[in-house]
């Protein structure tokens, strides 16, 4: 069995159940990039550079959806059409409202 350590925010939630809605609790992101987090981080492994924590919404979040400027600036991604279609391939490869994939256990501290 394979284990790994990873710091999460203290206020971030437990990690749903496989299929349940996610609730930003960021294990996912916080293992492994997904595939469009390797292209914006460069690594394929440990957590993605992209991910970000809202003390807003006590939840992390993507990155490239809540403030896609900050991972995309200076990139090919000012013209608007080019914009929406990457953004709209982003959301669909993280499956963005598409409940929990990470078929692991979180461990309590």
């Amino acid at each position: 069995m394979h284990h790994q350590v990873i710091h999460i925010h203290a206020e971030a939630p437990l990690k749903p159940a496989l299929g349940a809605p996610c609730n930003g609790c960021g294990v996912c992101c916080l293992v492994e990039p997904c595939p469009v987090g390797m292209l914006i981080s460069r690594r394929r492994k440990g957590a993605c550079d992209v991910l970000v924590w809202s003390d807003d919404a006590s939840a992390y979040r993507c990155g490239l959806l809540v403030d896609p400027d900050r991972f995309t600036a200076g990139r090919w991604m000012s013209w608007g059409p080019l914009r929406r279609l990457w953004l709209r391939w982003a959301r669909r490869v993280i499956a963005a409202g598409r409940g929990c994939d990470a078929d692991f256990a979180q461990d309590e501290p």
